[in-house]
C-alpha cells in the first residue's frame, strides 16, 4: 500500500528525533539501526526508503537537532551568554542527555564521524560562537569571540565531567564551579574612583 507524502515525512521526522535522543543517550556505536526503527515504531526494511545508510542517519540526525523548525515550534535557546550558561550549566541539562547538547553528549565520538556530520557540528560551532560573541565581554571583536569561546568550552567540558564522575556533589560542584567563573569574567568591572582629579 502506498503512504503519502505527508506520511513519509511523518516517519522520517519519527526515525530523526529517536535517533537524535538515543545516539545522545548512548553513542553512536551502541545503537543500531534496527533499535532506532522500532523505537520511531516503524519495520527495520522502511529505513532504506529514507537513508542510505547508518552514517547517513548520524549526520541527519544532527542536523535535526541543530536546525530549528521554519514554523518557529521549537523553544528558543538564550543568545545571551550569561542566561545560555545557567540553564547549560544546570543539573536538568546534566541529568537528561537524550534532549541535552550535542557536543557535550557526543563531541569524543563525533571526532570519528563522517565528514557530513562534521561538517554540520562545524557550521553550528561558527553559528554559537558568532551568537555569543555579541553578548560576551571584550573591547574588541577578537576579545568578544576569544571570550565567547572559552566560555562555550568550559560549558561543554564542566558537562562532560559532571555526568562522568560517580560523586553526586562533586558533580554538583563542577557545574556550580564554572557558572561562577563564568560569571565573574563577564560581569563588567565596576568603574574605579579616580585617587585624585579637580575639585
Amino acid at each position: 500500500m502506498k503512504i503519502s507524502r505527508e506520511q513519509v515525512a511523518e516517519n522520517r521526522q519519527r526515525i530523526l528525533e529517536a535517533a537524535a535522543r538515543m545516539f545522545r543517550e548512548r553513542g553512536f556505536e551502541d545503537v543500531t539501526v534496527a533499535e532506532v526503527m522500532n523505537a520511531a515504531g516503524l519495520t527495520h526494511g522502511a529505513f532504506y526508503g529514507h537513508f542510505t545508510s547508518k552514517d547517513d542517519l548520524i549526520a541527519q540526525a544532527l542536523a535535526h537537532v541543530l536546525t530549528p523548525p521554519a514554523d518557529g515550534s521549537a523553544p528558543r535557546l538564550p543568545e545571551d551568554l550569561t542566561e545560555f550558561a545557567a540553564l547549560y550549566l544546570s543539573a536538568a541539562h546534566r541529568d537528561a542527555p537524550g534532549g541535552a547538547c550535542l557536543f557535550s553528549t557526543l563531541g569524543s565520538e563525533a571526532v570519528r564521524a563522517s565528514g557530513e556530520a562534521r561538517h554540520t557540528l562545524t557550521l553550528s560551532v561558527q553559528s554559537q560562537i558568532g551568537k555569543f560573541s555579541e553578548s560576551a565581554p571584550g573591547e574588541t571583536a577578537d576579545e568578544r569571540r576569544q571570550a565567547a569561546t572559552g566560555a562555550w568550552a568550559a560549558m561543554i567540558g564542566a558537562v562532560m565531567l559532571a555526568r562522568i564522575v560517580d560523586d553526586p556533589a562533586l558533580s554538583d560542584q563542577l557545574l556550580a564551579d564554572t557558572k561562577a567563573w563564568l560569571d565573574a569574567r563577564n560581569t563588567p568591572a565596576a568603574p574605579t574612583t579616580p585617587v585624585c582629579g579637580p575639585s
